[in-house]
């Protein structure tokens, strides 16, 4: 009797370790790219600590100009987003704002440079 309750065991156990890999065969995690991940880092830097959501929308101007238009512009241009985020570039993009962007350079001069290519690539992602 003792022998058929460990075998039970062993076999219950057996069977419920396949019924866990069927379910995680269901919903295979995908990996997401390098670009992917650094879009997504450059999204929370822009989200978060960044600040820049106040100024700056997907596709409106409201204080500065929209992330299209900074994307497109700087595309175009091959210009150096991070130098100017650096405060070590001129702006491109709307130069009578440059004032009010300069407050943030304080922020952004300090971000990591993973996080400000990563920001970078945010901004691209946007670009036409």
């Amino acid at each position: 009797m003792k022998k058929l309750a460990i075998l039970f065991t062993i076999l219950l156990f057996i069977s419920c370790k396949k019924e866990e890999a069927q379910k995680e065969n269901l919903y295979p995690e995908t990996q997401k790219t390098a670009e992917e991940q650094q879009i997504e880092l450059g999204q929370a830097v822009f989200e978060g600590k960044g600040n820049c959501f106040a100024c700056h929308k997907p596709d409106q101007k409201i204080i500065g100009p929209s992330i299209q238009e900074i994307a497109t512009i700087y595309k175009e241009k091959n210009a150096d987003m991070v130098a100017f985020l650096k405060g070590k570039a001129d702006p491109i993009v709307d130069p009578s704002q440059y004032e009010v962007m300069k407050t943030n350079f304080s922020i952004t001069k300090n971000l990591p440079e993973e996080e400000l290519k990563a920001l970078e690539a945010y901004f691209y992602s946007f670009a036409k």
